[in-house]
């Protein structure tokens, strides 16, 4: 393109807003960076959600760090799963590079060195606050599609809440579900028939499968006490800057039941404990959810209706969901269509198959004049992507090949001596990572069985004793009053006759 101000001035007016906003780097066009012509998201539409994709290596996890690092400067917290580990050096400043220097030269932004307030947080044996939820919080319907149950099943499951509520039991953990489920398949069982109606004992088995399927991936440290409250999320620092909350998942990859577990919680506590807000200068909280491919590999179609229902309305909550993967096919449409920005780094193709995703992926973004989407995808460098945002009236704005800023932070990761300062400074964690395990249904039910066992064993010992061997007739006869007393006559009567044989008398 020979002259560019026809394509500079569609871009300075599609990314001209009102308010605030973040700045991701410069316009570029024929691959040659437009300095001054920054590309901006503006901050009151960060609560239409995002996706941020591209093959490995492209730059995704730097893209997370920058928008999650701008947001915390505004003072929007963020919440990051980081599955990979490597985005704890968003906690300390970066280092400064000659190449750092050299690319915002060509955007003309000047870098700055800085750091986020962090929280690391954990599901396992990582370091950080202990991530915890009770079953009862779940409720039947949501607790029975993580477990992947049909509709007989899922009653089950809603009796087994049912019974709990009306009865005191506490549902904390996976002992107390599945303590519950064996009782009303066995020992209840006609407690439960009489009060709920028949329960399949197929079915209970069932669930009991599924229930032990996320246990072995580590549910079981999920569930429990002291349940962590969502508002702990949306916190800022002293100096007003958003906490950025790091969700450390290093040691769960091969578990998505467990990720996916806790992503639909937590998405389900947010848009249920956070009032309604409407439109906001800027978003209470976003979401970053790395490897996003997780959660929809391992949902059923009722739990991504569910999640779909919830995007759409969990913005005027004032949250923003951002999934980041690999291929923009990873995401279902019906959520896809939902995400106002999209930053896309390189596609790889390598295979027909390749070839055929990306042509699908060029056609998730606007039509522009000024690029061919389809070729560009495959030729992107690393650190440069194409965006789009929702500008003006909720309209998309122009798709724009960008040369993206540099992170102020560290692009490596934390050593584990600066992670343990971090975790040591919480103001939280001392509170959720104490254990609790007050009496709940695992408790109440294992002391009504051993109690009811008592008294059976009571009544078999009872029933076990030897009787006393009863009286023959004439026992019974002469060991009654009478016989004693007629015996007594007959006895003085002889003793009266012997007297007189012998010639004594008896003085009357």
């Amino acid at each position: 393109m020979t002259d560019k101000s026809p394509f500079i001035s569609t871009i300075e007016s599609s990314y001209s807003f009102e308010g605030e906003f973040i700045t991701l780097g410069a316009a570029m066009v024929d691959f040659e960076a437009q300095t001054n012509t920054l590309v901006k998201v503006p901050l009151n539409t960060m609560n239409r959600h995002g996706l941020i994709s591209g093959a490995t290596g492209t730059g995704k996890t730097k893209t997370l760090q920058i928008i999650a690092e701008e947001l915390s400067k505004q003072g929007v917290p963020s919440l990051i799963m980081d599955i990979k580990g490597d985005l704890s050096g968003i906690a300390a400043a970066s280092e400064g590079h000659p190449k750092i220097n050299e690319r915002h030269d060509k955007i003309g932004f000047p870098f700055e060195a800085n750091k986020s307030p962090v929280e690391f947080l954990s599901l396992s044996d990582e370091k950080g606050v202990q991530l915890k939820a009770t079953v009862s919080e779940f409720g039947p319907v949501l607790f029975s599609k993580i477990l992947g149950l049909n509709d007989t099943q899922t009653g089950a499951v809603s009796v087994a809440f049912k019974y709990c509520d009306d009865h005191g039991l506490p549902l904390l953990d996976l002992d107390d579900f599945k303590k519950v489920l064996n009782y009303i398949s066995k020992e209840g069982k006609a407690e439960i028939e009489n009060e709920y109606g028949t329960i399949s004992g197929s079915s209970v088995g069932a669930i009991l499968r599924k229930t032990l399927e996320i246990e072995q991936q580590g549910a079981d440290r999920f569930f429990g006490e002291p349940s962590f409250e969502v508002e702990d999320l949306i916190r800022t620092d002293l100096n007003g800057k958003g906490i950025v909350s790091i969700l450390r998942l290093t040691d769960i990859q091969n578990k998505p039941k467990l990720f996916s577990t806790f992503m639909l919680c937590l998405i389900a506590e947010l848009y249920e404990k956070l009032p309604e807000i409407g439109d906001m200068d800027k978003p209470k909280l976003c979401v970053f959810i790395d490897e996003a491919h997780l959660i929809f590999d391992e949902a059923s179609k009722e739990l991504l209706d569910q999640l779909e229902t919830t995007i759409k309305l969990i913005r005027s909550k004032g949250v923003g969901l951002f999934f980041i993967t690999q291929n923009p096919t990873d995401v279902p449409e019906t959520i896809l269509s939902q995400l106002g920005l999209k930053v896309q780094h390189a596609l790889r193709a390598f295979t027909a198959k390749d070839r055929r995703a990306i042509k699908m992926a060029a056609e998730n973004y606007p039509i522009t004049e000024f690029y061919d989407t389809k070729d560009l995808l495959t030729n992107l460098g690393t650190g440069e992507c194409l965006i789009t945002a929702l500008g003006k009236k909720g309209r998309p704005t122009e798709l724009v090949h960008t040369l993206l800023r540099a992170p102020q932070s560290r692009m490596d990761i934390l050593t584990a001596d600066e992670i343990d300062q971090i975790v040591s400074r919480s103001r939280i964690a001392a509170h959720y990572n104490k254990n609790i395990n007050r009496e709940s249904a695992y408790e109440i039910l294992t002391a009504k069985l051993e109690k009811a066992a008592q008294r059976n064993e009571s009544s078999t010992r009872k029933a076990a004793q030897p009787k006393k061997s009863e009286k023959s007739t004439i026992e019974a006869v002469l060991g009654s009053t009478t016989a004693r007393q007629i015996g007594r006559t007959i006895a003085r009567e002889l003793t009266r006759g012997l007297l007189g044989v012998l010639g004594i008398k008896r003085r009357r």
